[in-house]
């Protein structure tokens, strides 16, 4: 305080702080992400089900440190091959990929098919292009 006198401030400046306006609360808008992850090649191929990648993603879709404490928070539906996650409450798209890869690695599907991202808010489950690298070996 003496510090602040001297330099010609008359009140200290906790001071001022009791008398300005009290800060107001900002409202948060629930803002719901939508992620889709489109499985109609392998679906079509009869080598995975798509009701059961949904069952799989409603058994271990983590809310609040939480497995199977969605509530109304999270849903997941499913539209022929193609599956829909809706989140009100903060959910990546990066945690969508890895339970995708975990279902594919636990179904054994792994070696033959990746998850890559086609939009900014979905993701399509892939063949790997092993036809390409067989293609250029002949060649040389």
């Amino acid at each position: 305080n003496r510090k602040l006198q001297a330099r010609g401030y008359a009140r200290p400046l906790l001071l001022l702080r009791r008398n300005m306006a009290p800060a107001k609360k900002i409202q948060k808008k629930k803002v719901v992400k939508k992620f889709a992850i489109d499985c109609s090649q392998p679906v079509d191929d009869g080598i995975m089900d798509a009701a059961s990648f949904e069952k799989f993603l409603l058994d271990k879709i983590k809310v609040n440190g939480k497995v199977g404490n969605l509530a109304d928070l999270v849903t997941v539906s499913r539209d022929k091959a193609k599956v829909i996650v809706s989140a009100e409450t903060d959910f990546s798209k990066r945690y969508l990929k890895y339970l995708s890869k975990k279902y594919l690695k636990k179904q054994q599907l792994r070696d033959w098919l990746h998850v890559i991202a086609n939009k900014k808010d979905s993701y399509e489950l892939r063949y790997y292009n092993i036809h390409d690298n067989e293609a250029d070996e002949d060649e040389d």
